[in-house]
């Protein structure tokens, strides 16, 4: 099979296509013959080598990509029935990637656990493009374990990690608050933001003002570390998505977030296609592009500003 990976760390240029052994389904796997790979920031740092020690001691080829949609066509033996996946069904998949078992692939075998069949009526672009973030999402809200009309700042409220932070944030009862820029003020309201405060200088000044207080938790999509700290009341929570040095002080606990974990969550996987379903989560996609134009998709994801997630069609040509 063709796949997209990197052999030296670099720019989007490293981005080449391969030649790999066909994988296939041993017990309690299946393989998917993927249509759509979503192009993720945790991809970029794969490719730049900020996640070298991830690879540590595997020869390259490495090939990114943690979401997937497309169709089972191989199935192994001992899936347990309730998992109920056959030959030929249309499915969206987590890919716990490593080494050179990622989502850039024309193939790839998980297991039966970390799939779940496609959202209705959706396009595989449209399918590849929620699990990765929503799962993301979803495990920093369990994990944050806030009690209905909590107030929840969400950073980043307007990219694909933030915009499903507050989705489901407004969902569980939650009050949320976002940072993000003026332009994307409605983008967020429609997610069902409560309060909207602008990026800047004077955001943290602009929270304390409505909030004196502080709020009773951060989940810091857009990476501002020390700098959102300030917001979160004595005793409050940050959760994180990269690693967070140091104690912020205040009795603030700090939780470090690592979405692999629940990489065989079925009933997570599951739970959040049902609320796709239910018209609670949006698909978003931002752009769509062959697979070999793969560079060209980093370039887009670097640059940032694209509202949706950005998917690669497959199969390599």
């Amino acid at each position: 099979m063709k796949a997209i990976a990197v052999k030296t760390y670099g720019g989007p240029g490293v981005l080449h296509p391969v030649d790999l052994p066909d994988p296939h389904a041993r017990a309690g796997e299946i393989r998917i013959r993927v249509r759509a790979a979503a192009v993720a920031p945790v991809d970029a740092m794969l490719r730049t080598g900020l996640l070298a020690g991830l690879n540590a001691g595997l020869n390259p080829p490495f090939v990114p990509g943690m979401e997937v949609a497309g169709t089972v066509d191989e199935v192994g033996d001992g899936i347990d029935p309730a998992l109920a996946v056959e030959v030929g069904d249309e499915v969206v998949g987590f890919v716990d990637n490593l080494g050179s078992h990622g989502g850039y692939s024309d193939y790839v075998v998980l297991p039966a656990a970390s799939v779940a069949t496609v959202p209705e009526g959706a396009t595989a672009a449209e399918a590849a493009s929620f699990l990765n973030n929503s799962l993301t999402a979803l495990n920093a809200l369990e994990t944050l374990l806030l009690p209905a009309a909590a107030t929840l700042l969400v950073t980043g409220a307007a990219g694909s990690v933030g915009g499903y932070l507050v989705q489901l944030a407004h969902h569980a009862g939650l009050h949320a608050i976002t940072i993000a820029a003026p332009d994307d003020d409605d983008l967020v309201r429609s997610f069902g933001a409560d309060h909207l405060v602008h990026r800047g200088p004077d955001a943290v000044q602009d929270l304390l003002a409505a909030f004196p207080g502080g709020v009773d938790a951060v989940a810091d999509a857009a990476l501002l570390g020390d700098g959102i700290v300030e917001t979160i009341r004595d005793g409050g929570q940050l959760a994180t998505f990269r690693p967070y040095p140091g104690d912020p002080g205040r009795g603030i606990r700090v939780r470090s977030l690592n979405v692999r974990q629940r990489a065989t969550d079925h009933a997570a996987i599951t739970r959040l296609r049902d609320l796709v379903n239910q018209g609670v989560l949006a698909l978003r996609v931002g752009a769509v592009l062959p697979a070999v134009k793969a560079p060209e998709a980093h370039r887009l994801l670097d640059a940032g500003g694209v509202r949706g997630r950005i998917i690669l069609e497959f199969p390599v040509h």
